[in-house]
């Protein structure tokens, strides 16, 4: 559908009517031939403000790793060890395959496991954690469970990033094509077992930072100046530095 090597539309449909673990385990062969993948534009601004901010970490965390998009930034910024976390085994395999031999850095591991609930042999372990694309797969119910999870994991100091787009301003095609999309998955959710959660508009800074703090991060942002600046100056995309205290 999107590209040659990419998925049908029935296949697309298929994994819709799926659940998420299911859906991502039958997509993982493909995703990166998706426009769902991470672009490599954001991981570039995402690394470039992490290094300039913060210099180089020791072991690094990638929550809800899908298919590894960001495990070759994480390599470049830790000197230990860096792992990707996902419940999908699918996606994990795709992650393992491309990113898990023998390279140049720190060494690479791979644990599949459901982020809400990450396994104590993690705990206390890591000095970055990041997340790119999964939040909308997080009602916000389960968002203190998530962050709790996170800052568990790091050590204390350690840092937990995640870019945050601008709320989208309602002149904008983006801004209906998103509230439609969400509309669609609530009646489809609604009407349709197993559920696929996957939402564009239920991840709004203020309500994402008060949930960090209750977790016991302190909270700032950085602005990823290569996406510029909306008309009245505030950055079109955001870096979130969550630090564990």
């Amino acid at each position: 559908m999107f590209a040659p090597m990419g998925p049908s539309v029935r296949e697309l449909a298929v994994q819709a009517m799926s659940s998420i673990e299911q859906g991502y385990d039958l997509l993982a062969p493909k995703f990166d031939h998706t426009p769902f993948r991470t672009p490599d534009r954001m991981l570039d601004a995402v690394e470039e403000t992490l290094a300039q901010a913060e210099g180089s970490f020791g072991a690094g965390l990638d929550v809800c790793c899908g298919t590894g998009a960001a495990l070759g930034m994480l390599r470049r910024l830790c000197r230990e060890r860096v792992t990707g976390v996902d419940f999908s085994a699918g996606m994990l395999a795709e992650a393992e395959r491309v990113h898990g031999g023998p390279a140049d850095g720190p060494a690479m591991d791979f644990v599949r496991a459901d982020a809400r609930a990450l396994p104590p042999a993690l705990a206390a372990s890591y000095d970055l954690a990041v997340s790119f694309g999964a939040f909308g797969h997080f009602l916000p119910a389960e968002r203190p469970a998530l962050f709790r999870g996170v800052h568990g994991a790091l050590r204390p100091g350690g840092v937990f990033a995640f870019p945050i787009g601008a709320p989208l301003p309602m002149a904008s095609p983006l801004y209906w094509a998103s509230a439609g999309f969400d509309a669609v998955m609530r009646v489809r959710n609604a009407v349709w077992r197993p559920t696929f959660v996957m939402y564009y508009r239920t991840f709004p800074f203020g309500g994402v930072r008060e949930d960090l703090r209750e977790a016991g991060f302190t909270v700032e942002t950085l602005p990823l100046a290569q996406f510029g600046r909306r008309p009245d100056g505030t950055p079109n995309w955001r870096l979130v530095l969550a630090r564990r205290t």
